[in-house]
């Protein structure tokens, strides 16, 4: 091979542990640590609710990501390429995730252009005292009758024209690279966001009735520990938190330097983005108390998540406050950039993975995601249906979508293939928190349990009534319909051959990395070097 082919072969990095570990709590730190953990806790028993949130953080949210993070970085590709060096069968698993992040990418540019029109609302508070309800659905998205749903064709300028400026800004920062796009992007962003919500918190904090609201939200109610549900939720929220079983931290991880302290890192991501949730929920709810005594009721009253949370409590709490605007440019301002570090690191999984199969480079895979995605995207969340789509494939591809792969990848990976005691070596060759059979335990036993517990759940609350009272033909299109066709696709793409171009088939990183597995079994100890021809083909993935 000459040099020329290994310097174009050579994966893409990122430029140092810190930019990486940036980077994952930009992925994890999305729109549901602002919307929606804050209404989970309070729901779940306010201050109690912090016992089953650490516990599910513990047993499972922290030692998964230790799971992703290990099959990325010992595997050194994207999900469909890890799974496939892990195990050929395995690599339809991989093409899940990346379907999964299709769908997600999809809709979620929408939520972040529609962020970034109520950043511009804010400044002169456009909707005006006490039509934020009707504003957001009637004259902002213009949706149409619940009762005549289906996928319209009337476009919606004022949520298409940012929608495009959204897809055209993640389309710049996916064709810079790894380096000089997605790191540089969370250089910049995360900091930003870290101060922009600091600072809505303390201004939340001096609203009156603000303590009303932290009395609320951090107020135990040591009843709740008693309902499996509560602790179904829990495990349910860190589950999507921290963006596991999305492909996100397996693609990232494998951007990593050999010698790289995984599980350390690990640990600062999780503990990071759980500290930035309890931040929100501080925020929130010092904000909703004072909504609370604007209105003469308490914080039950007022409390809700998502959508409402964000496009209609929040921006009656600006239009009622005094510096209104300051908080709403803040709050916004969050979601615009938290929503955008999120949609980078979904839009990844995509790109990595063409670009292993394809061995085509950066800016080529960028714009044949991205650009389809972008007119799909506007095509159905740029009109007057689009919240209903929106609905109903969110809500399912979250079910039935991350829960089941993740399910799957777990028992596939620990029972099938019996993998998990490579990957605990792996981690332990390289990080300072080692890991043992309890992590083993935890992801082998607990997390198909809990997983199974949360997938049966939702699929039998999901059968027992149609969801969100749609019709059956719509939810067999973009609800049920939609799931099956991932599961298919997914085979399908794993059928596909890989390219003579593909990283699969000849990718001098990996082999070096093979080369150091094999002959320096202490990291801190001589690297021996060996021709990458000496590695018996399985192990480059050729066959495997």
């Amino acid at each position: 091979m000459t040099t020329a082919t290994t310097q174009t072969k050579k994966r893409e990095a990122f430029g140092s542990r810190n930019v990486f570990i940036l980077s994952a709590i930009g992925s994890a730190v999305g729109l549901g640590n602002i919307w929606r953990f804050p209404y989970v806790a309070y729901e779940g028993g306010g201050g109690a609710f912090l016992i089953p949130y650490l516990c599910a953080l513990l047993t499972a949210g922290i030692p998964l990501l230790f799971f992703d993070y290990a099959i990325g970085h010992r595997f050194r590709g994207s999900a469909p390429l890890a799974f496939r060096r892990m195990h050929r069968a395995a690599e339809p698993l991989g093409w899940w995730q990346v379907l999964i992040c299709v769908v997600i990418a999809v809709y979620y540019a929408v939520i972040v252009a529609w962020a970034a029109m109520y950043t511009w609302f804010s400044v002169q508070l456009t909707w005006g005292a006490g039509n934020e309800n009707d504003f957001f659905f009637t004259d902002f998205l213009q949706s149409a009758d619940v009762a005549k749903v289906g996928v319209s064709t009337d476009f919606v300028p004022q949520v298409g024209i940012p929608l495009v400026v959204v897809w055209l800004v993640v389309i710049v920062i996916m064709a810079l690279g790894v380096k000089r796009g997605i790191g540089a992007a969370n250089m910049v962003l995360m900091p930003l966001l870290t101060v922009m919500f600091a600072v809505l918190v303390v201004q939340s904090l001096f609203l009156p009735g603000a303590m009303d609201g932290l009395n609320a939200f951090f107020t135990p109610n040591w009843e709740a520990l008693a309902d499996p549900g509560v602790w179904a939720s829990a495990y349910g929220h860190i589950f999507f938190s921290l963006s596991v079983a999305f492909g996100i931290m397996v693609t990232y991880s494998s951007y990593l330097k050999r010698k790289t302290d995984l599980t350390g890192s690990g640990l600062v991501v999780a503990f990071a983005n759980s500290g930035f949730e309890i931040l929100a929920g501080i925020g929130v709810f010092a904000a909703l108390g004072f909504m609370a005594q604007a209105q003469a009721t308490d914080v039950a009253g007022v409390a809700t998540s998502g959508i409402g949370l964000a496009f209609v409590a929040f921006p009656t709490i600006v239009s009622q406050a005094t510096g209104g605007s300051i908080i709403g440019v803040l709050f916004f301002g969050a979601l615009v950039f938290a929503g955008i570090t999120s949609l980078i690191s979904i839009l990844e999984v995509i790109v990595a993975a063409l670009q292993d199969k394809l061995g085509w480079g950066r800016v080529r895979t960028t714009l044949t995601v991205s650009v389809p995605l972008a007119v799909i995207s506007m095509a159905l969340f740029s009109t007057t249906t689009a919240i209903s789509v929106l609905d109903t494939a969110d809500a399912f591809v979250n079910s039935f979508g991350i829960m089941a792969v993740a399910l799957v990848a777990v028992v596939v990976v620990a029972w099938v293939f019996h993998k998990l005691p490579v990957l605990r070596e792996h981690l332990n060759r390289r990080s300072s928190f080692k890991v043992g059979w309890f992590w083993m335990l935890l992801v082998g036993a607990l997390a198909p349990i809990v997983l199974g517990y949360l997938f049966i759940s939702e699929l039998l609350a999901k059968i027992s009534e149609p969801y969100g009272g749609f019709p059956l033909w719509f939810l067999a299109i973009f609800g049920w319909g939609m799931v099956i066709a991932l599961v298919i696709f997914a085979v399908l793409l794993s059928l596909l051959p890989w390219g003579a171009r593909s990283h699969a088939k000849d990718d001098p990183d990996y082999d070096e990395f093979l080369v150091e597995e094999q002959y320096d079994p202490e990291p801190e100890t001589q690297t021996i070097r060996i021709p990458a021809s000496d590695i018996p083909a399985s192990e480059k993935g050729v066959g495997a």
